[in-house]
C-alpha cells in the first residue's frame, strides 16, 4: 500500500471497518457521528446534520421526511474540509439516506473539488455476509490482507450459533420485538432478524434484508411478544431509557407478557445495531446475553444493555 494514501470515511460503520483491517493511521478525515474507535474522535470532521438530533423522535422523523419530500439530503459535507484535506480515498455508503451521507451527495461533492478526484468506496450491507464482503473489498483496495479478521469474526458467530442449536428442538425460542424507533413506531429489519434468530430467538416484524418498516401500535400489542428489545437509531443507552418510557408509559404496555415477566431490554444501538460493520457481532453476542442468560455471560451488561425497570 503506497503512503500517500489518505481516507475519509463519512460512514461510522466503514470507519470501524477500517479501523479493524490496520487502517486507522490512514483516515485524516471522518463523518460528525464517526466516533469508534477513539483515535478517530480528533480528526477534522467533513460532514453535519440539517436537522436537530437532540429533539423528540417524533420532530426527528418530520424533519427527515420533510428534507426528503424536498428532494433535500439530511447531511451536508463540507466542501471545504475536503478540498483541505486532499483525500485520495472515500468511504460512504448506498444503503439508507437517512442514516449517512448518501452515495449522490458524495459524488455531486467530489464533482466541485479542484484536487484530483478521490476514489469512492460506497458500502451497501443487508444482511451479516454483507459485512464480510466489505471488508474483503475495502482490504483489497488498500492491498490489506482481510481473511484473518473475517475469519475471527465468523468463528465468533458460530460459537453462538453452536451454543443456541438445540434450543429449536426444546421449544426455548422466544419471540422478541425489537423497536428501531419509537415515534412512529419502527421494528428493525436488515441484519436485525438474522442476529435475532442466530442468538436463539423468534424475530417478529421485520424480515432479514428488507428495509425497516413502520409498525401500528395495536399489532405489537396483539403479538404478545415474550421480549421487546428497544434499539433506536442514533440513541445511546441513556437517550433509549427515555425513548422506550414513550411506549412503556401507556396503559396497554403492562399486559404484556414481556412487561410482566421483566423482559424488556435497551441498548445503544447506535454503537452497535444500528452500524454494519465488525461490532455486529458484538450485536450478536449482546442479544445472545439478553435473550439466553443461562448460556452467555459476555460482560456487555451495563454498558451495551440494560434491563428497562
Amino acid at each position: 500500500m503506497k503512503e500517500s494514501v489518505r481516507i475519509v470515511s463519512l460512514i461510522p460503520s466503514g470507519t470501524e471497518i477500517l479501523a479493524s483491517l490496520g487502517l486507522t493511521d490512514k483516515i485524516v478525515g471522518r463523518s460528525h457521528e464517526c466516533d469508534y474507535p477513539e483515535e478517530v474522535q480528533n480528526l477534522p470532521v467533513c460532514t453535519q446534520a440539517r436537522l436537530n438530533t437532540n429533539a423528540q423522535s417524533q420532530e426527528i422523523h418530520s424533519e427527515v421526511n420533510n428534507l426528503l419530500q424536498n428532494a433535500l439530503s439530511i447531511y451536508q459535507i463540507k466542501t471545504d474540509i475536503l478540498e483541505k484535506l486532499q483525500p485520495t480515498h472515500i468511504v460512504t455508503q448506498d444503503q439508507c439516506d437517512v442514516c449517512a451521507v448518501s452515495l449522490n451527495d458524495v459524488e455531486k461533492a467530489v464533482a466541485n473539488l479542484t484536487n484530483s478526484p478521490p476514489k469512492i468506496i460506497s458500502l451497501q450491507p443487508s444482511v451479516l455476509k454483507d459485512i464480510w464482503t466489505d471488508l474483503e473489498n475495502v482490504g483489497h483496495v488498500f492491498d490489506v490482507d482481510s481473511l484473518k479478521v473475517i475469519e475471527n469474526l465468523e468463528a465468533r458467530v458460530k460459537i453462538v450459533q453452536q451454543r443456541t442449536k438445540g434450543l429449536s428442538a426444546t421449544e426455548m425460542l422466544p419471540s422478541v420485538a425489537c423497536i428501531e424507533w419509537t415515534d412512529p413506531l419502527m421494528v428493525a429489519a436488515n441484519w436485525i432478524p438474522e442476529l435475532v434468530e442466530l442468538a436463539g430467538g423468534k424475530p417478529l416484524f421485520g424480515v432479514t434484508g428488507q428495509d425497516s418498516t413502520q409498525l401500528k401500535w395495536e399489532n405489537l400489542i396483539g403479538s404478545n411478544p415474550d421480549i421487546v428489545i428497544f434499539m433506536p437509531c442514533g440513541f445511546d443507552l441513556n437517550r433509549t431509557r427515555t425513548e422506550a418510557q414513550l411506549l412503556t408509559s401507556r396503559p396497554e404496555w403492562q399486559k404484556l407478557h414481556c412487561a410482566k415477566s421483566g423482559r424488556v431490554y435497551i441498548t445503544d444501538g447506535n454503537a452497535y445495531f444500528n452500524r454494519p460493520g465488525p461490532r455486529l457481532v458484538e450485536s450478536l453476542e449482546i442479544l445472545g446475553e439478553i435473550l439466553h442468560p443461562e448460556i452467555f455471560q459476555y460482560g456487555y451488561k451495563g454498558k451495551a444493555w440494560d434491563i428497562l425497570s
